[in-house]
């Protein structure tokens, strides 16, 4: 068959690859030059630690397995089985950690208590005092800002794909579609992964769509001239994390509520180390719009306090600041929306923070919904 993928991100880009692995040719259009949303915005973590039980955690380990595959075939996405450590500097927080790994899908998880001790012999980089770590040996990592091109420039090998950029959709025809030139792109089936793009078109066709848009801040540094050897996170992120909710949880943020940057911007760290020794270093979660246009830096000067404290040393010179913006499902149990908005026409959007880690196996169980 021949399907038209609107969208060139994470999830577009996740469906063209299964369907040309399964036989099928792509046309691909994407309204920029190339990606350049939440798609490359991102930590480029494959994290399947704090999902919650059943269809989010199945899901990410379903694309987990895939990203490995993925990355044995296209070395480009740098793939790195790295996992992480979430640290933990109380005992409130090591309480939670604590709960979390008694639980039955535990080691589904590849969760394990550390002590301090374990902690700076499986990353060295981690110099802060710190009463252990939650590790998760199934968390992973590639490289967000040249994935999605590694992965493009892989298909157009296979001689049945064509990536067309510049090009926005503005119309639906049947099983085609029309873009800003005039020029109708006809096919069997058309997959539309629009992202955070949620008016013009794609208000037309789901004009109830139940997804919302996200907006987040991040930073880069120079390198930090040695290695870290996992992805790292702050106990901020139990809070921000299903998986971790029960009443250890409840006790930290009674006895430990979060300080006030953080819980005005819905902080949590997050860092990982690039393939240039760079970190990227995050983030904080705004939903109410419309959304400011510059970032503000009372965040960002809490997670170099947070990180610092975490290295034991000061961070390196701070390279790029930004901003991105996602979609997320209002539900935000659902794993992503995905919905049949004309005969062959099908919408999928609002994966949330989730898009890096899921799309391989979101692309792939739209393709079995569709019967392709």
């Amino acid at each position: 068959m021949r399907v038209i993928v609107v969208g060139a991100g994470a999830l577009g880009t996740m469906h063209a690859w299964h369907l040309v692995e399964r036989g099928h040719e792509v046309v691909h259009l994407e309204r920029e030059t190339q990606a350049r949303g939440a798609s490359v915005r991102n930590f480029g973590l494959v994290w399947v630690g704090g999902r919650s039980s059943g269809a989010e955690l199945t899901t990410a380990r379903r694309a987990r397995e895939l990203w490995e595959e993925i990355g044995e075939r296209v070395p480009g996405v740098g793939f790195r089985d790295s996992g992480s450590l979430t640290v933990l500097r109380t005992e409130a927080e090591y309480a939670v950690a604590a709960e979390a790994v008694t639980r039955a899908d535990a080691a589904e998880r590849g969760w394990e208590l550390l002590d301090a001790e374990a902690v700076r012999k499986l990353n060295p980089a981690l110099r802060g005092e710190s009463l252990g770590a939650l590790w998760c040996s199934r968390d992973a990592q590639v490289e967000p800002r040249v994935t999605q091109r590694e992965l493009q420039a892989h298909l157009a090998g296979s001689g049945r794909y064509t990536l067309l950029t510049g090009r926005e959709v503005r119309q639906v025809e049947g099983r085609a579609v029309r873009d800003d030139r005039g020029e109708l792109h006809q096919g069997d089936a058309v997959v539309l992964c629009t992202g955070a793009w949620l008016g013009g078109l794609v208000r037309e066709l789901a004009p109830e769509l139940p997804v919302r848009r996200v907006r987040l801040q991040m930073m880069q540094t120079e390198p930090l001239g040695e290695r870290l050897t996992t992805s790292v996170a702050d106990a901020d992120s139990f809070r921000y994390y299903p998986a971790y909710a029960g009443p250890a949880l409840e006790a930290l943020n009674a006895s430990q509520p979060q300080p006030q940057v953080a819980a005005e911007h819905r902080m949590q760290l997050l860092m990982v180390q690039r393939a240039d020794g760079s970190l990227t270093i995050g983030d904080t979660h705004e939903y109410d719009q419309p959304f400011g246009f510059d970032v503000v830096e009372e965040p960002y000067a809490y997670l170099t306090g947070v990180a610092e404290s975490l290295l034991g040393r000061p961070l390196p010179k701070v390279r790029r600041r930004w901003a991105g913006v996602y979609a997320q499902c209002l539900d935000t149990t659902e794993v992503v929306h995905r919905e049949q908005v004309r005969d062959g026409v099908w919408l999928v959007t609002g994966p949330g923070g989730r898009g890096m880690t899921c799309s391989p196996a979101i692309g792939e169980a739209t393709l079995n919904e569709m019967g392709l």
